[in-house]
């Protein structure tokens, strides 16, 4: 009955990243050892105080509906978090919870975008945003950059995309997947050109700011000629090690966020009351009680740059937040290895996951048909033998 399914998820692309994660579950029910470096998901437990504080909700008997956009002791959770980290001023008015970011995004997508409305997307991004942006009957421009230029936006090609028809632009920082940070200059650069198209909102996805070596994280809502018009997205999923908690939430101007609070109504209405309650503890933290898992994705970091530098063929740059490593990989295309033709990042990411049993994630889901995403969100021991494995298979 294929036939009577909607045009609207026919058109929609499964998840690359969740694609791979399913080929490798397949191919371990098979008996196979697969090193799984395709999730963005850290491979930390949650902490223990935020483990307590659900309880304590539990305990406390939190199990009833809650408002549509966050409980208000967590909208001031948010609020504190913004000034504190990100000199942001939000108020009550300003502030949605969802159930994560992806939601997040999709309610900003729906209560903005018209038929035929463009949204730039800097290449790489994150693989669901095209998507989201198509559900809601945008149209979705990619702009491409590469490893020569950092896989960052310049203003002059932001300039160059922008036409009549542009509603808005979606980055993140540091980026998923190529894990660049926009500095506060770079940023201030691009709104520049900004500030000459008045109707173009900002989405600015800033869900890995704790993960970041380079220190300094910069929003675009910093700049008060572009304050009115940034939605600033964020969450707990990855600094926190809380994905499957499903917490994300956005400071925006308040005539976006009374409109996604309008669309969440009537989609999923509010989020888990268990986890809101855990994620104010999360907000009302000092950064410094997450800081042993950015440590240690720095060394990891080290580790797999130095193994992939090591191997002939990889053209990486040293990412400067999250944990994922993007790597060129043109060089292999064309060829044969061990019987597999390879033509793109797509044939390359499964002849490393069929080759070598290393699950990676091919770039042509990022909007990047060159290289592929890394995770290093792994132990030492699996990227150590994972790096082995694919330098094996290659040699």
């Amino acid at each position: 009955m294929q036939e009577q399914l909607s045009n609207r998820i026919n058109n929609l692309a499964t998840s690359q990243t969740l694609a791979m994660a399913a080929k490798a579950r397949e191919l371990r029910a098979e008996g196979k050892d697969i090193i799984g470096l395709s999730l963005g998901e850290p491979d930390f437990n949650t902490p223990d105080f935020i483990k307590e504080a659900a309880i304590q909700a539990i305990n406390d008997n939190y199990n009833s509906y809650t408002p549509v956009d966050g409980y208000v002791e967590l909208k001031d959770a948010i609020i504190n978090k913004f000034q504190r980290d990100n000199n942001l001023i939000y108020d009550r008015t300003q502030i949605v919870v969802s159930t994560g970011a992806k939601q997040s995004l999709a309610n900003v997508a729906m209560v903005l975008l018209n038929p035929g409305d463009e949204v730039l997307l800097p290449c790489p991004y994150w693989v669901s945003y095209a998507e989201i942006v198509k559900l809601a009957e945008g149209v979705p421009v990619e702009v491409p950059t590469s490893v020569e230029t950092d896989f960052k936006i310049t203003p002059e090609q932001l300039e160059a995309a922008i036409t009549p028809k542009t509603k808005m632009i979606w980055y993140s920082s540091p980026c998923n997947p190529s894990g660049m940070v926009y500095s506060k200059e770079e940023l201030r650069a691009l709104a520049d050109v900004l500030a000459k198209h008045p109707d173009i909102i900002v989405v600015s996805d800033e869900i890995y700011e704790h993960i970041n070596f380079v220190g300094g994280h910069a929003s675009m809502a910093q700049f008060e000629d572009m304050y009115d018009r940034v939605v600033t997205v964020n969450g707990v999923s990855k600094a926190f090690a809380m994905t499957g908690w499903r917490i994300g939430y956005i400071g925006a101007p308040s005539w976006i966020a009374r409109a996604c609070n309008k669309m969440q109504g009537q989609i999923t209405s509010g989020a888990n009351c268990i986890a809101q309650r855990a994620v104010i503890t999360a907000l009302e933290a000092p950064v410094s009680k997450i800081s042993y898992m950015v440590d240690t994705f720095k060394k990891r970091r080290k580790l797999i740059i130095d193994l992939l530098n090591d191997i002939e063929g990889f053209v990486t740059t040293e990412p400067e937040g999250a944990f994922y490593v993007f790597p060129n990989v043109s060089h292999f295309f064309g060829k044969t290895l061990k019987g597999h033709k390879i033509e793109n990042a797509t044939d390359f990411s499964m002849f490393l996951l069929e080759e070598a049993l290393v699950a990676t994630v091919t770039g042509d889901a990022f909007g990047n048909p060159d290289c592929i995403r890394i995770s290093y969100a792994a132990s030492e021991e699996q990227i150590e033998e994972a790096l082995k494995r694919i330098k094996k298979a290659l040699t």
